[in-house]
């Protein structure tokens, strides 16, 4: 009998596509197992013993040991309890919406660390290679490959898709960075917006009337954006995209990453420039979003995002403590707090009013973005938050692909974090005066 060891994950299906898992040579996969396997794998043992020339071991000759060396702790700012309870509340929302799947986010914005990340329907790290979808018909060894392929993808960085009206948070910044908008101009809404030969609707038919800035973006008013995004331009539109870490990845420390796909810059007209303003016309990973929103209101440092802390021999001795990079005043202070100001009016009065917590002041903005091919009935819902509104700890973000019945991210995404936040944020922000 010859002794082996083989890796067991104790918690099954919690952050499954984050973890990732070994194969049966224990070599890393997907995901932390294999972007960190130097640090985990550690160093075999060997025996040397002498054979004669057809391979035949000589009795007697003796033997040489070197012992193995065990693998280095990886420790993750992943937090237990708020990926049980964002899995729980995701796997609730699935269930109640018959949704494709559910993503949710959990960050601090002030370094990057990520305190959850939850892509429904995970699947059991110990079981790695079972389905977690019942499939009535048998399947060839290229479509079995294909349905694991697609069970392991992490929505949140290996998937892009249109953001929708939560982009309109990068409108503003750049538009009140360039000074192109104060929190006081005026616009009107009459529902619609003409741009060359486009009529572009706004969510409300018959129009918001006279609104001025901040009420725009309360109302997540679709004409409002268009002309500000046409007052800020194309190039200075695509200068904030940059700054805001939205035109390259973000340096994550799991493997995958999807790039965004946009229009070059020399094709934007004032259509494409109309649309994108709102959110829509090009396509991001929800893991960008989420970084260049905790820009936005963590007072201007764009952070890298990531899971890894750092890692100890078996001694409890330190072998690294890992760095990220950052980059301070991406936008001015003065931006940020503007903007942390309109997004807690956005949930305290305007759209995401479903997004309130009890005791706490939060911000944020909710999407509803319909997928390819327009006029399909399918939909994106999701909402961003941070808490508390005034001085960010956390910034989270739930993304619903496909939700039946009601699909307004207002509606299905904005309770969903709520929740979270009812049972987080006491834990998260414990010895803080509330209400902050």
């Amino acid at each position: 009998i010859d002794e082996d060891y083989k890796r067991y994950y104790p918690y099954n299906e919690l952050a499954s596509k984050v973890i990732g898992f070994t194969g049966g040579d224990n070599q890393g996969i997907i995901g932390i197992e294999v972007k960190y396997d130097e640090y985990l794998e550690g160093i075999n043992g060997k025996i040397l013993t002498l054979t004669d020339a057809r391979g035949v071991e000589i009795k007697n000759a003796g033997e040489r040991r070197s012992e193995p060396v065990e693998g280095d702790d990886l420790y993750l700012s992943l937090d237990y309890n708020i990926q049980m309870y964002a899995a729980q509340a995701a796997v609730k929302v699935r269930e109640e919406k018959q949704a494709d799947s559910v993503s949710i986010l959990v960050m601090n914005p002030q370094n990057g660390e990520i305190l959850a990340m939850v892509n429904e329907p995970e699947f059991n790290l110990n079981e790695p290679f079972a389905l977690n979808t019942e499939i009535d018909t048998e399947l060839s060894e290229e479509e079995k490959q294909n349905a694991l392929n697609k069970m392991w993808r992490n929505q949140c960085i290996n998937d892009t898709y249109e953001p929708g009206s939560t982009f309109k948070v990068v409108t503003a910044t750049a538009a009140l960075e360039e000074g192109a908008v104060t929190i006081d101009s005026k616009f009107n809404c009459p529902g619609f917006k003409i741009v060359e030969d486009r009529k572009i609707r706004c969510h409300k038919i018959t129009g918001h009337g006279s609104e001025d800035f901040l009420h725009g973006t309360m109302n997540s008013c679709n004409p409002v954006f268009i002309e500000v995004g046409l007052k800020v331009g194309a190039k200075n539109f695509y200068k904030y995209l940059g700054k805001l870490g939205l035109l390259n990845r973000t340096g994550i420390d799991i493997p995958g990453e999807a790039s965004t796909i946009i229009h070059k810059i020399q094709n934007v007209g004032e259509v494409e420039l109309a649309t994108m303003s709102f959110g829509q016309s090009f396509q991001i990973t929800p893991m960008q979003y989420l970084v260049a929103a905790s820009a936005v209101v963590n007072g201007g440092t764009l952070v890298t995002p990531h899971f890894a802390v750092k890692a100890e021999n078996a001694d409890n001795k330190l072998v690294e403590k890992f760095q990220y990079k950052s980059q301070s005043n991406v936008i001015s202070k003065n931006t940020s707090e503007t903007m942390k100001f309109i997004l807690e009016k956005v949930v305290s009065e305007g759209t995401g009013s479903k997004g309130q917590v009890p005791g706490f002041k939060v911000g944020g903005k909710t999407a509803t973005s319909q997928k390819l091919p327009r006029g399909s009935g399918r939909y994106i819902a999701s909402y961003m938050s941070f808490a508390p509104a005034y001085k960010p700890k956390v910034i989270a973000m739930a993304i619903i692909d496909e939700p039946k019945g009601i699909y307004y991210g207002g509606q299905v995404a904005a309770p969903l974090i709520s929740q979270l936040y009812k049972n987080i944020l006491p834990y998260l922000l414990e010895g803080e005066k509330q209400g902050e």
